[in-house]
């Protein structure tokens, strides 16, 4: 599995996966829990400007770092909200 930048999202090529991490996503759920960016960094262990490279895609989150975002937002056990299925857009219903 291979790792890149797409905009607004990690994209994990993999034809079994086909799933992208929602960064919109995480900043949205981030934001409604009032939590700041260097709160949630200070809170998995990191600094800011850490945090802010994962959050706007430039750096792609690891596992664990997403598992504990997740826990801080209150979404651990519903991780998979913060996911996307990437269909091909031959492959869609429309």
């Amino acid at each position: 599995m291979t790792i890149g930048n797409n905009r607004d999202k990690i994209v994990f090529e993999s034809e079994v996966m086909g799933m992208s991490i929602n960064l919109k996503r995480i900043k949205a759920e981030r934001v409604a829990k009032g939590f700041t960016q260097e709160q949630v960094a200070n809170k998995i262990g990191m600094n800011r400007s850490s945090y802010i490279k994962r959050e706007n895609g430039n750096v792609p989150f690891g596992a664990d770092e997403l598992a504990k975002v997740a826990e801080i937002l209150g979404h651990y056990s519903d991780i998979q909200i913060f996911f996307a299925l990437n269909v091909p857009e031959r492959e869609q219903f429309i």
